[in-house]
């Protein structure tokens, strides 16, 4: 009787064995990745899903000496795309010791501690005041090779407009957001945020003079209520002087009801309102909520979080931003130290 089971042919060994060795070069390719991806999340703090290919030399080099002991070296250069010259070239940088380290924490603090919003003009101006000369281009390699990245600008509106219940005034202001005094020009809107928990606004009033936010509340529901507290207390801050400010607003309800008329001609303030749909009629104001949300709402995950959370979040950032939040066209000053050193009194 004839035998079916055959042994395979050199030919067929051969296949095989190259079968199995590309097989082996593939395992070893994913475990490569994979490696690489876990000492990134490891030294780096990167999450798993960075591009290793956008990570700095500096960074490469730092994943390519922890993997050495597992890997040949013309395969981690390859896999990083990183020359042979740029790795040797920052590994004897690291030797010789990083004469930024001070630096770098210094700029990682100020970073962190200023709601993660300070480029590196603020950043260098922040060094700056405490005596450290370094140039802007060089705090923006230390921001990258720290991976100290801005919050990206979003577009989110509140409209509160209701329609033409009452005579609208004539726009005094017409995109002049300079006063040469404080309490010479106002701003005020109201902004929404939205949260799982429900939503918050706010109503603020701010000084063309320097972006100070004069007055402000915070509730859940936009109503006559929160604008007119917000302007009590505003008026109780000139009550003392003979400041009388012109307030601009947008055709919102708010600013169209009986209490708010009343406020305004009773402090002797002068209305202005911009054009039916013309955001950049309010432009300063709609800055002020931009930065805002860029900087203290967007960042952050609020699944978790209460109304009150949001609301004192909200009320601690606009304290923050009066007192310490630097701003270049004030001279590197925050809103109430730039007051200080003029001498006036806030």
């Amino acid at each position: 009787m004839k035998s079916t089971n055959q042994s395979p042919s050199l030919q067929e060994r051969d296949e095989l064995e190259r079968q199995v060795e590309a097989l082996r070069r593939e395992v070893r390719q994913l475990r490569l990745e994979q490696d690489l991806l876990n000492k990134a999340n490891e030294l780096l703090k990167k999450g798993l899903g960075v591009d290793l290919q956008f990570l700095s030399n500096r960074e490469k080099t730092l994943l390519i000496d922890a993997l050495r002991e597992h890997y040949g070296l013309p395969e981690l250069l390859a896999q990083l795309d990183l020359a042979r010259s740029s790795y040797f070239y920052h590994r004897a940088r690291a030797a010789m010791g990083d004469k930024y380290l001070e630096v770098r924490q210094s700029i990682t603090d100020i970073f962190e501690s200023n709601h993660r919003c300070y480029g590196y003009r603020r950043l260098q101006a922040s060094l700056t005041r405490q005596d450290v000369a370094i140039s802007e281009k060089v705090v923006q390699r230390l921001m990258k090779q720290e991976s100290l990245v801005v919050p990206r600008p979003r577009k989110r509106r509140y409209a509160s407009y209701l329609g033409e219940i009452s005579p609208a005034p004539e726009n005094l202001i017409n995109r002049d957001f300079q006063a040469a005094v404080p309490n010479e020009k106002w701003l005020t809107d109201i902004t929404e945020f939205q949260i799982p928990a429900g939503k918050v606004y706010l109503s603020p009033i701010i000084d063309c003079f320097d972006g100070m936010v004069v007055s402000w509340t915070i509730g859940t529901s936009p109503d006559a209520e929160l604008v007119n507290t917000m302007l009590d207390a505003a008026i109780e801050t000139v009550a003392e002087t003979t400041d009388r400010p012109v307030v601009h607003s947008d055709r919102g309800g708010h600013y169209r009801w009986p209490g708010w008329l009343s406020r305004m001609s009773d402090a002797k303030f002068t209305r202005s309102m911009s054009r039916k749909a013309c955001s950049p009629d309010n432009a300063a104001c709609e800055g002020f909520f931009g930065r805002l949300k860029n900087e203290l709402f967007y960042p952050r995950d609020w699944k978790n979080a209460t109304i009150e959370q949001l609301i004192e979040a909200v009320d601690s950032y606009i304290r923050w931003y009066n007192e310490k939040r630097i701003k270049i066209s004030l001279g590197s000053l925050s809103p109430i130290e730039y007051r200080v050193s003029l001498g006036l009194a806030t």
